[in-house]
């Protein structure tokens, strides 16, 4: 049985890496990886969204949201992966400063779990002698949650202290942790080991003297969250320096992940180790009119759909037989990651409930990018009395690698994009393509049954919102 390392990072865009992106984001250490050793899955998708149920369908290999909502973990399923691999021999740990993960109970699982308080706004040791400083515009920026009249990311700056330091920031300190960790366990065989940054989530405060490398010229106040709501908020120099904050944490991310690779091979352990390094999701950053993922915004009526700057991640393997530098063209998602990992580890795990997932190891072993032939992201609504969905809600993204489609659009239409000519879902061309349309429709129903999705839901997403 082989070790496994995994690796998972919050609201890290896919095309942060390489040269993906309009503007280009400074990743080294991951493009080495993805050049050097990994194998990289390119058409990965998260499923259940947001952050709580895209990890209970990792942890569990069955797919939540048509079912259930943001819930902890013990009320999703009887699956835990930890647990499973703890039955087969493993030592289990989590690391994280993801700051949900132990309100969820993922950590009931494990062995042994750590975590690093005072993410977004996690208020664990008051300090109140000291003002809480408004760090942003309130009108720029998330009204809730708010702690004495101030807004979460002056909550979050202040029970941080203000940090500034490269070495006092969540990812450098969950890096530091995981390297001392693996210095300290490494021959531990077989082990588990779960590393969750919440970086780069917002708020966004990396060390400005970093965000002046994507911002050189910006003379006004910082902008470190985002509104969930209109792009138009900001002026065009605001939104700029909006992204600018997002790149350079999401730089100091690949950063810290590289430090915990590079550990991974001073200690000589790749032969013997499975490793992932993936995101949950990504975010919007002007793209669609909108930063962030979701809509709780008070002057916004949009249905928010989950674009693919949101819906599609980074998924990068690597480790024992894997080969290095290959990129496979093929879609996959979250739910497929436990059994992936178990085959590629050489552990046969038992569930309490049955896999819905799907292993991809030998596509990986052999580079034959043949997996899933569509992905489906969604998060859990309850349809109204009249079946319609919810207004201002999430709306589905379901896509078969070439064609995008959102069953419920921005304004409550269908949306169909050609991602072959624009990946970023730029362009509408649903009104000329309607037979690819009521196609994916249709697969979307299917998809929504297979899982047992109740009939309204269904109902919901593959008519028409109008």
């Amino acid at each position: 049985m082989k070790n496994i390392v995994l690796l998972i990072t919050d609201t890290f865009r896919y095309d942060n890496l390489g040269d993906k992106a309009k503007r280009p984001v400074y990743t080294p250490e991951l493009d080495a990886f993805a050049a050097s050793r990994a194998s990289a899955i390119e058409g990965f998708h998260t499923g259940s969204f947001p952050t709580i149920p895209h990890r209970t369908d990792v942890a569990t290999g069955r797919l939540g949201w048509p079912h259930y909502p943001w819930q902890p973990i013990t009320r999703s399923g009887r699956n835990h992966i930890a647990r499973m691999l703890d039955a087969e021999g493993y030592a289990t740990q989590l690391i994280c400063d993801c700051p949900h993960l132990f309100n969820a109970r993922f950590q009931h699982g494990f062995q042994a779990a750590y975590q690093h308080r005072g993410q977004e706004g996690d208020r664990h040791l008051l300090h109140l002698n000291d003002d809480i400083r408004k760090v942003m515009p309130h009108e720029k920026t998330r009204r809730t949650p708010n702690f004495q009249g101030k807004t979460l990311t002056d909550m979050h700056r202040w029970i941080n202290r203000y940090a500034s330091r490269e070495d006092e920031t969540f990812c450098a300190r969950t890096a530091a942790t995981t390297v001392r960790w693996l210095e300290e366990n490494h021959r531990a065989n077989p082990f588990f080991l779960w590393v969750d940054f919440f970086d780069p989530h917002e708020p966004w405060d990396p060390p400005e003297y970093m965000v002046a490398k994507y911002d050189p010229d910006y003379q006004g106040e910082p902008m470190l969250h985002c509104n969930y709501g209109p792009a138009t908020d900001y002026s065009a120099a605001e939104l700029n320096n909006l992204w600018a904050h997002y790149a350079a944490e999401s730089e100091l991310v690949d950063r810290h992940l590289g430090r915990i690779l590079q550990k991974l091979n001073d200690l000589r352990l790749w032969d013997d180790t499975i490793v992932v390094v993936t995101s949950d999701h990504g975010t919007s950053i002007g793209e669609h009119n909108r930063t962030g993922k979701s809509n709780i915004c008070d002057h916004d009526e949009r249905y928010w759909p989950i674009y693919p700057e949101v819906s599609h991640v980074p998924f990068l393997i690597a480790g024992g037989d894997v080969p290095g530098g290959k990129s496979l063209d093929m879609l996959a998602q979250p739910v497929d990651i436990l059994p992936t990992l178990a085959e590629l580890a050489e552990v046969a795990v038992e569930p309490e409930e049955p896999l819905q997932g799907k292993s991809f190891a030998r596509a990986v072993l052999e580079t034959r990018p043949n997996h899933r032939s569509l992905t489906v992201t969604g998060g859990f609504v309850r349809p109204g009395e009249d079946g319609r969905c919810p207004k201002e809600a999430v709306t589905p993204w379901t896509t078969d690698g070439r064609w995008g489609l959102t069953p419920v659009g921005a304004n409550g239409a269908a949306e169909l994009y050609d991602l072959s000519a624009d990946p970023f879902a730029a362009v509408d061309v649903a009104a000329s393509n309607a037979g690819v349309v009521a196609d994916l429709r249709a697969r979307l129903a299917e998809h929504l049954r297979a899982h047992g999705a109740d009939q309204a839901l269904t109902a919901c997403w593959t008519g028409d919102a109008r």
